[in-house]
C-alpha cells in the first residue's frame, strides 16, 4: 500500500488517501506524563483505526442483569484473587439457580485454536516440546480469567482483552489498546478493568548485551509495555502507564495503588486513578510471570537474572529485604508468584541444574520465609527431572496450613505443611506430555482440590492427593487455576478459549443439581 497524498486538515485530523481507501485519523491531544524516562503515562488517543480489525466492539445487549451478577466478587485486586492464589468463591442460597447449579460453555477469542485437536499450531516446525509454550506465549491464555459482578474478564496472547457473560459465555466487550500480548489476570475495582502488556521478547541487542554482562532488559524496544486501565462496563480506553520493560505480570491493587514489576529490573507504585507514577525502586533482574502481591503495607515481589525474593514497602518503595534460592536457574524464580498466609512468604523455582546423561536436568526447590524478615523457614526439593521449556516452576496455593505446589521438571503436586514444609502427598499428573505439566496453582473448594493442566480439570481428595474426579476440556492449560463460583469453573485456555465447566462435572461428589450441555460462542 502506498501513500497517494498526505493532507493536514485540521490541528488534530489527519486524512490519509491510500491505493485502497480514504483513512481518517483522529487525535486526541498528548496528555504525557514524562517524568520518568523509564515510564511515562497517556491517557490521549490510542493507535487504533475507528472501524478496523483492532478496534473495541461493546455489545450491550449481553450485559448481565443484576440478578445474575449476585454471588460474584465485586472486585479483584490480585492475581488468582488473592495474595494466597485459592480463587474460590462459595455462594449462598440467594444466588442465581444457574450458579448454584452450575453451566458449562466455551468462549472462542480471536485466534482460536480447535480444543478437539491435541496438536499445538506449528508444532510440525518448533517440535511439540516447544510448540506448547509458544502457543501459551503469543496465541492463547497464559493465565487464569477473573470473575466478577456476573462477567468473565480474560487478557491473552492474541492482544486482545475479553468481557464475556458468566452465565451465557456471550461477548459483552471486546478490545485490543496496545500492539503487545496481554499475559495477565484482569484486576477490577470500582468501575475500572486493569491489563498489563508484555511479552517474552528480547531485542537483539539485549541479547548481546546480556551474552556480554549477564544483565538483561526484557521487552525494551520490542513492544509496547505497560498497566492498561479501561471502562469496567464497555472496555472504553482510560489510560495506560507504559514502561520500557515488558509488563508481563499481573499488577497488584491495594490502597489506591497499583504494582507492577517489569523486565528492566524496576517496580513501580502507580495511581489507579490517574496513572501517575507514585515512586519507582529499581532492584535490577527482569520481570517475567511473578506476580506481586500486597500484604499489610508490603509488597513481595520475584525477579530473575539476578534471582531474588524481594518484600518493599507499599508506601514508599523502600526495600525491606530481600532473599535468593540458593542454584536458581536463569529466570525460573522470576516465573513464580509468592504467596503469603499468616506471616509466611512461600515461593518456588527450577534450581540446581546438572548434566546428567547428557542431558539437563534441574530439581523444583520451595522456599518458606518470614514476611517480616525474610529469614528461611524452611526449603524442600520435589524431584530431579529434565529441564522443562523456559525455565518454568508452579505457582504455589495455600489454603489452611497447607501450601500446594506443581512443577513441570516431573509434572507432580505436592501438598506441604505451611509452617514446617512437612510432605503430606505426591500426585502425579496423568500423561503430562513431552513439555511436562502442573503449572497452574490448584483451587480449594469445599473440601475438594480442583486442577487445570493439560488439557483436563482434575478434583482431588486435598487430605490424601487421591483422585476424586476429572474432565476432558481440550486445549492446553498453561499457568491456569480454576476460577470457582459457586457451581461453576472458569478457565483462560492456551488455545484461545475460556471455558465454563459445572463443577459436578468434574466432582461426582458435589452436589448442586443438573447443569446445562456445554454451548459454543465466538468472538467477533
Amino acid at each position: 500500500m502506498s501513500l497517494q497524498t498526505c493532507k493536514k486538515v485540521t490541528p488534530t485530523t489527519l486524512f490519509i488517501a491510500t491505493g485502497f481507501c480514504c483513512l481518517a485519523l483522529t487525535f486526541s491531544p498528548a496528555r504525557v506524563n514524562a517524568a520518568d524516562t523509564d515510564a511515562a503515562t497517556w491517557s490521549g488517543h490510542l493507535p487504533v483505526a475507528a472501524a478496523g480489525p483492532y478496534a473495541r466492539v461493546y455489545l450491550p445487549q449481553n450485559l448481565p442483569s443484576k440478578d445474575d451478577a449476585r454471588g460474584f466478587p465485586s472486585s479483584w485486586h490480585s492475581v488468582y484473587g488473592n495474595p494466597q492464589h485459592n480463587a474460590a468463591f462459595a455462594v449462598d442460597d440467594n444466588a442465581p439457580e444457574w450458579l448454584r447449579q452450575g453451566v458449562g460453555w466455551n468462549f472462542a477469542e480471536a485466534r482460536a485454536w480447535p480444543l478437539t485437536d491435541h496438536r499445538a499450531f506449528a508444532d510440525g516446525v518448533y517440535g511439540t516440546r516447544s510448540a506448547l509454550p509458544v502457543q501459551t506465549q503469543y496465541m492463547g491464555n497464559a493465565l487464569g480469567v477473573t470473575a466478577v459482578d456476573g462477567v468473565v474478564y480474560a487478557e491473552s496472547d492474541d492482544m486482545f482483552a475479553y468481557a464475556v457473560n458468566a452465565r451465557t459465555g456471550q461477548l459483552i466487550w471486546r478490545t485490543s489498546p496496545l500492539v503487545n500480548n496481554l499475559m495477565g489476570n484482569p484486576l477490577v475495582e470500582g468501575d475500572t478493568v486493569y491489563l498489563s502488556a508484555g511479552s517474552v521478547a528480547f531485542n537483539f541487542s539485549h541479547v548481546l548485551k546480556y551474552a556480554k554482562t549477564g544483565k538483561a532488559q526484557r521487552g525494551e524496544d520490542v513492544n509496547y509495555n505497560g498497566i492498561i486501565a479501561l471502562n469496567k462496563k464497555d472496555g472504553k480506553f482510560k489510560w495506560v502507564f507504559l514502561t520500557k520493560g515488558e509488563a508481563m505480570p499481573t499488577p497488584a491493587y491495594d490502597n489506591g495503588k497499583l504494582f507492577i514489576s517489569t523486565g528492566d529490573g524496576n517496580i513501580f507504585a502507580v495511581d489507579a486513578k490517574s496513572g501517575r507514577k507514585v515512586w519507582k525502586t529499581h532492584v535490577g533482574g527482569t520481570a517475567n510471570m511473578s506476580d506481586p502481591i500486597v500484604v499489610d503495607g508490603k509488597l513481595y515481589v520475584s525477579m530473575s537474572v539476578v534471582p531474588y525474593v524481594y518484600c518493599l514497602n507499599a508506601g514508599t518503595g523502600k526495600v525491606l529485604w530481600k532473599k535468593t534460592i540458593k542454584g536458581a536457574v536463569n529466570t525460573g524464580l522470576g516465573d513464580v508468584a509468592p504467596a503469603e498466609t499468616k506471616g509466611v512468604i512461600v515461593d518456588d523455582t527450577v534450581a540446581d541444574q546438572r548434566i546428567e546423561n547428557g542431558k539437563k536436568t534441574v530439581n523444583t526447590v520451595i522456599q518458606a520465609m518470614s514476611a517480616d524478615t525474610g529469614k528461611i523457614l524452611w526449603s524442600a526439593k520435589m524431584g530431579r527431572g529434565p529441564l522443562s521449556p523456559a525455565f518454568k516452576g508452579g505457582m504455589p496455593m495455600i489454603h489452611g496450613d497447607v501450601v500446594y505446589i506443581g512443577t513441570p521438571i516431573n509434572s507432580i503436586y505436592q501438598a506441604r505443611n505451611v509452617k514446617t514444609g512437612k510432605l503430606l502427598w505426591t500426585w502425579k499428573v496423568p500423561h503430562p506430555g513431552p513439555a511436562g505439566a502442573a503449572r497452574g496453582p490448584a483451587t480449594y473448594y469445599k473440601g475438594a482440590l480442583y486442577i487445570s493442566t493439560g488439557p483436563d480439570i482434575y478434583a482431588l481428595n486435598p487430605k490424601t492427593g487421591k483422585l476424586i474426579g476429572k474432565t476432558h476440556v481440550g486445549g492446553r492449560f498453561g499457568i491456569v487455576n480454576p476460577t470457582i463460583v459457586g457451581g461453576v469453573i472458569y478457565l483462560g485456555n492456551s488455545w484461545d478459549w475460556i471455558n465454563a465447566v459445572p463443577v459436578d462435572q468434574v466432582n461426582p461428589n458435589y452436589r448442586h443439581g443438573q447443569h446445562t450441555a456445554p454451548s459454543t460462542h465466538a468472538a467477533l
